[in-house]
């Protein structure tokens, strides 16, 4: 089943065979090390089976086929117990007993085992102590199917939670005398589906699970977009055990994350939205479907601060000198993509004063509050709801830390700690109950791509086979992230719907959305359709769920509504003071460099950001613009200090009249706005200007080893 893409071009593909089994609970087990760059450690994962699935015959031929249609093989190891005290010990362990590591500079290829990770057919672990009985598998031996890239899988083994003290009480049985393979699985299947109100117990019992005995290696295979596991004799995902360890490691060269300086020049990691998502750092099910909740333990040397997506405030737990623990967890199953992690030399930011008053309204809820639940109908499947928690409901500002580096602690002091309180109290009156019980914020370096994920959608693109498997259409592609089109109409879309409908009426109906659907995937035919039957006939103005696709998502261009609305904008007080300002601009670049008698000054107008950006916008139609002007644009506005937007129009206008004295203003902006600097070098290089082509290499030169990927591929080739 090794499908080998052109990562220039071609779609992206699902290989999670999640219509016959899923992922229901992650817990990770991870080091962190900077000098390797890798991050190695263990996942145990919870599985639930669809009782309705029949024997597959075809799921192994399904799962492993290559395009020479030979028969895939797995290693067969002999069974392996190891105890819980040995566990942590197994992997560094490996090196020099049971497994051959091929070194970082070594052509991988794979060993007679069959056993390889996923750089296409290279093999980074190989078993050096069994070999392969390929003769007679069974090929109707069911296959766990697992989204998987740039990994080196070690070991897969089937975890003894009938081991675990006090699973009886999830078996019909008081006492656990026989153990079996179905027992394993029922003692799972009741953990999964513990009601949502034990959920502190389900987490204790799922870590007490991971840390359990093996009771047999599992077969496994990897080729370059899965990792395939299976055991002989389970015919069926309802025969397959329930909860597999899976000992691993990444590369350095894994897309997942990306190991980087901050501002300050200290070293960090962290998850950057890839187009492959969280596949290079854990093997995971990626399609949405796979709803799934997870728990992590992080260990990292103890300068380092670890920050996940989780639910808790998680602080550090010493184990040793230099070495400290860090513990999160989710209770909301979502999708193995929303899973973040960046572990760096960061220091918690805090206001210098604090009012009694802020403190009071962002205190966490308490044990007893934050379990109390009034009568309340909620439509995604079960987990500890806020929106079912009355004082929880009530949290207008959640507890929030943010984290930077030192370096910047006067600007998060200045502008964005006072800022962060009323934007969350500012979501609550918009949108309701807050869905997380709290919010870690961090500035990220200067190499973050976007925010922008080639996310699974809830609605199948391409192909979508009977196992689940599908791709992301030009999931791959490069340039893919750079265009911004979609997320612009949406953006548009909905101002336009709420000045058709009018705020009150569209601010209550993203109210009454968000509660209905809070927890669950969506479609935007989900959104559009709720919108309309909650808005009055005579305020819809025949609009339709087909028409607004039609005119907005699905016809290229600017929709014909935003044309009309941007002409009607052109006439208000914003844009009006904007145009004055242009053309008196355009008058004092008329006059001459010298004149005989002096002239009164202009006095320019105080203009906010937005209309910052629209006035270099209608300063870049001007055909030439002396450096006098352009001086006395930069004094005028400060234009080096202000946001990316702003410093983006300038730079675009010192490139086009090739304004030198600036030159250092671009330089600034292609090393700390990497994601938007992307766009200027295309600028630099299209105006065939030897000094500004020169300057574009010089900056990639300096930046290219930090860089993103995907920005780094795109700009090389505007470059060379």
């Amino acid at each position: 089943m090794d499908i080998q893409l052109d990562p220039a071009r071609d779609d992206l593909p699902l290989m999670a065979n999640t219509s016959h089994i899923l992922v229901k609970h992650y817990v990770l087990d991870l080091d962190v090390d900077f000098e390797s760059q890798v991050i190695e450690g263990t996942i145990v994962l919870f599985l639930e089976d669809g009782n309705r699935f029949k024997k597959q015959n075809s799921s192994i031929e399904e799962a492993c086929q290559s395009e020479s249609n030979k028969a895939c093989k797995f290693g067969m190891p002999e069974p392996c117990h190891i105890s819980v005290t040995n566990a942590r010990t197994f992997s560094s362990e490996m090196e020099y007993n049971d497994f051959a590591i091929c070194s970082k500079g070594e052509k991988d290829t794979p060993d007679k085992d069959g056993n390889h990770d996923n750089q296409e057919h290279a093999s980074g672990i190989s078993s050096s102590k069994y070999c392969c009985d390929t003769g007679n598998h069974g090929s109707e031996d069911f296959v766990l199917v697992l989204d998987c890239c740039d990994l080196s899988v070690l070991k897969v083994e089937e975890v003894d939670v009938a081991a675990v003290p006090g699973m009886e009480k999830f078996t019909r049985s008081p006492k656990l005398t026989v153990v079996s393979e179905e027992l394993r699985n029922q003692i799972v299947r009741e953990l999964v589906t513990l009601p949502a109100d034990c959920w502190r117990e389900q987490l204790d019992y799922y870590a007490c699970c991971s840390q359990a005995p093996g009771c047999g290696e599992l077969l496994f295979d990897t080729d370059s977009w899965s990792l395939q596991i299976r055991k002989t004799g389970a015919q069926t995902a309802t025969d397959f055990p329930h909860a597999i360890r899976i000992w691993y490691k990444t590369k350095p060269e894994g897309r997942s994350v990306t190991w980087t300086s901050d501002q300050s020049d200290r070293p960090c990691v962290y998850t950057v939205g890839s187009p492959i998502n969280n596949r290079a750092l854990f093997p995971c099910q990626e399609p949405p479907v796979a709803m799934s909740t997870w728990q992590a333990t992080v260990r990292a040397a103890a300068s380092f601060v670890v920050l996940m997506s989780g639910e808790n405030f998680a602080k550090p737990t010493q184990l040793w000198e230099g070495c400290s623990s860090w513990y999160y967890y989710v209770t909301m199953p979502m999708p193995a993509s929303t899973f973040t992690i960046a572990v760096g030399c960061w220091t918690e930011m805090k206001l210098e004063t604090c009012s009694s008053n802020d403190l009071a309204t962002e205190r966490p809820l308490s044990p007893s509050e934050a379990d109390f639940r009034h009568v309340g109908v909620c439509s995604h499947m079960e987990y500890p709801c806020r929106f079912q928690n009355a004082s929880a409901a009530a949290q207008e500002i959640i507890p929030y830390r943010v984290f930077a580096p030192v370096c910047l602690k006067g600007a998060c002091q200045e502008t964005l700690l006072r800022l962060i309180p009323p934007c969350l109290s500012a979501a609550h009156s918009v949108l309701g109950t807050h869905p997380f019980s709290r919010l870690d914020v961090l500035i990220v370096p200067a190499n973050f791509p976007s925010l922008g994920m080639a996310r699974p959608s809830k609605d199948k693109t391409g192909h979508t086979s009977d196992s689940g498997a599908s791709v992301i259409k030009q999931g791959l592609n490069p340039e893919k992230i750079f265009m911004q089109v979609h997320y612009l109409k949406g953006y548009f879309l909905l101002r336009f719907l709420a000045k058709r409908f009018g705020d009150e009426t569209y601010f209550s109906f993203l109210r009454k959305f968000v509660h209905t659907f809070h927890g669950q995937l969506i479609l935007s035919q989900d959104f559009l359709q709720m919108l309309l039957e909650n808005i009055p006939e005579e305020k819809r103005l025949e609009l339709s769920v087909e028409n607004i696709y039609q005119d907005w998502l699905e016809s290229s261009g600017i929709p014909k509504p935003l044309q009309r609305e941007r002409r009607a904008e052109a006439e208000c007080g914003l844009a009006r003071q904007v145009r004055a300002e242009v053309t008196k601009w355009i008058q004092v670049n008329r006059r001459p460099r010298k004149r005989k008698r002096r002239v009164k000054e202009e006095v320019f107008e105080k203009l906010l950001p937005d209309q910052l950006v629209l006035l270099l916008e209608h300063l870049l139609e001007q055909k030439t613009l002396s450096p006098r002007t352009l001086q006395s644009l930069q004094r005028t506005y400060h234009l080096h200090d202000q946001d990316a937007e702003v410093r983006h129009r300038w730079c675009e206008l010192i490139v086009k009249h090739k304004f030198t004295k600036a030159y250092n203003s671009v330089e600034r902006f292609l090393q700390e706005d990497q994601a938007m600097g992307v766009y200027l070098y295309g600028e630099l290089m299209v105006s065939e200007d030897a000094r500004q082509q020169q300057l574009a290499r010089r900056c990639f030169e300096r930046t290219k080893e930090q860089m993103d990927r995907s920005s780094a591929q795109v700009v090389a080739e505007m470059l060379f």
